[in-house]
């Protein structure tokens, strides 16, 4: 383990919080900086084994889930939306994981029951437990471990993988033997990004044998062996995905579930919050305000709301002329009037009003300052006249001659939205809109070829951090940027940002960034998300009383029902 002390410590993560990291910092002679690091820089966890939070959880019984699950394909890599990983994450395992048992805030072993960061920031190395089963019966090994990160850090051609920007510094991933995998990275980065990185619940290990048979592209292949705590049992299109349990576990005596039955139901749908109020399920995910609140006065139920990881926002396509005019897409983006967009959606999604960075992350510019903004006033009286004069700068003083074709993902929410949207726009600046519903994959697949001029929809990350989404979503070529942004001065202030260490000037250029996107508009935000989640009291074994998105928590493995 080259740069990396031979010698395991179990550091207590509470304890490494309030003072623990700043030793290992000095033990470790790591600078000073990486005493922020919210994960152990060393930890032997041979002995860790994951368990529900409560005592003597009971085993069986099938948990009835209510979750959207129209997947676009089978790929969980590939893939950006729920609709995948709802259903396919209980399949597979993870090199390391969130805890499900504190709202996934620490970082736990998983197939990795032990790690080490070496000295110096460059080399993290793995060590796997012996013995685990793929659901074909073939043992999992590093190479299974290195072709999954190879695959995900530097996808091949024909492959495109959201995540693969959080591993821009990872230059090699090697297999120096049977049980061991080491991630070596060109230049250092703070632990907890890393760690974070790989712990994303997208990060499922497949095995190399099904990455080769399939031309490294899972699209198509709709079952295929993982480690996780489930086996899919029967699918029927659009309707039910059931699994049952693995009964050769690694970590019996995981899962306490006998199966799961996930049925599909669209996001915020009065299916959705129908199947619950009425018994049908036992859990619902992404359910609409109405229903929580019902919920909250039903005995017998609970009810959770959180941050969701998403954007909901407007995409332009930047190729097309006027939408590359940046004051035409300034124009735009003040004349949405954001609360009353906030207003629009109040009975059907939980939402709130931002910028181009999420609103309740550390990062950002704080609301009360952010509302003094023009594009961002309950008054859009001013944005309005700015964006008349922008739009009449530009040779449009009347507005555009051509509608804009307006893709709109059919989903309720963004189905309203787009109809306030076409009016504000046609109403404020003469611009019309012929607005096309499609299904979420045509959705996908028309964006990312370009066919379209507006699109509303919702993107995801997979951290709160800067590093990770305004490299997918605004850097050009980023693998959701949308819009085909391509903007040298941001790209030059965030390669800064990766790199700075100091909190106080990574801020800094942060904001800079900012005012670069809110002049330049690689996206409209429209607004950011939350998650209401409504389940039956006896469903135990989970806590998502402070989750931050819905995809790291995903596997359900200790989930278990208090009931006869």
């Amino acid at each position: 383990m080259s740069g990396a002390k031979s010698a395991r410590t179990c550091w207590n993560r509470r304890d490494f919080i309030k003072g623990g990291a700043a030793l290992a910092a000095a033990a470790y002679g790591l600078r000073p900086d990486w005493a922020q690091a919210d994960v152990p820089l060393q930890f032997d966890g041979s002995k860790f084994k994951l368990a529900a939070p409560e005592a003597n959880p009971k085993p069986g019984g099938v948990l009835r889930y209510g979750i959207t699950m129209r997947p676009p394909h089978f790929d969980v890599h590939q893939s950006g939306t729920i609709n995948n990983l709802a259903s396919q994450a209980v399949q597979f395992d993870n090199l390391v994981r969130r805890d499900p048992r504190d709202s996934g805030k620490t970082i736990i072993p998983d197939l990795a029951h032990s790690w080490d960061i070496s000295t110096d920031g460059t080399t993290y190395t793995f060590m796997l437990r012996k013995g685990v089963q793929f659901h074909d019966g073939a043992e999992l090994t590093s190479d299974d471990v290195k072709a999954t990160f190879d695959r995900i850090s530097k996808p091949p051609q024909g492959v495109s993988i959201p995540r693969s920007v959080l591993f821009r510094a990872v230059s090699e991933i090697t297999a120096p033997d049977k049980y061991t995998v080491q991630f070596k990275l060109s230049e250092a980065r703070p632990p907890n990004f890393v760690m974070s990185a790989i712990a994303s619940g997208w990060n499922v290990i497949v095995r190399k044998k099904t990455l080769e048979d399939n031309n490294y592209n899972l699209r198509k292949v709709e079952i295929y062996p993982g480690t996780g705590p489930f086996k899919s049992k029967r699918r029927v299109e659009n309707e039910v995905w059931e699994m049952e349990k693995n009964k050769d576990y690694w970590n019996a005596p995981l899962p306490y579930l006998d199966g799961i039955a996930f049925y599909h139901a669209l996001p915020f749908s009065t299916e959705l919050g129908s199947s619950i109020l009425s018994g049908r399920t036992d859990y619902i995910r992404i359910t609409d305000p109405v229903t929580a609140r019902k919920a909250a006065e039903t005995p017998g139920l609970k009810t959770a709301q959180f941050n969701q990881s998403v954007i909901q926002g407007v995409w332009l396509n930047h190729k097309k002329s006027p939408l590359n005019d940046p004051k035409v897409r300034r124009a735009l983006h003040l004349a949405f009037d954001r609360p009353a967009l906030i207003d629009v959606v109040k009975d059907v999604t939980p939402m709130q009003v931002g910028g181009f960075i999420y609103p309740f992350s550390e990062f950002a510019t704080p609301k009360e300052e952010l509302f003094k903004r023009i594009g961002y006033q309950s008054d859009i009286g001013p944005a309005l006249k700015e964006a008349k004069a922008l739009m009449a700068a530009a040779g449009h003083a009347d507005g555009l001659k051509e509608p804009l074709d307006f893709l709109v993902r059919d989903v309720a929410s963004f189905k309203l939205w787009a109809q306030a949207i076409q009016a504000m726009l046609q109403e404020g600046l003469g611009v019309n809109c012929n607005l096309r519903t499609v299904v979420e994959s045509v959705w996908f697949d028309d964006t990312a070829s370009g066919h379209f001029d507006l699109a509303i929809g919702a993107i995801v990350s997979t951290l709160l951090d800067p590093s990770d989404y305004f490299n997918a979503w605004y850097r050009t070529g980023g693998p959701q940027n949308y819009s085909f942004w391509d903007n040298k001065e941001f790209n030059e202030l965030l390669d800064q940002i990766d790199r700075e260490v100091d909190a106080a000037k990574r801020l800094a250029l942060i904001h800079k960034t900012e005012a670069i996107m809110e002049q330049e508009i690689p996206v409209l935000p429209v607004a950011w998300e939350r998650i209401n989640d409504v389940y039956r009291d006896y469903v135990k074994g989970h806590n998502p009383a402070d989750y931050f998105g819905i995809y790291d928590v995903v596997r359900e493995d200790t989930f278990w029902l208090d009931k006869a």
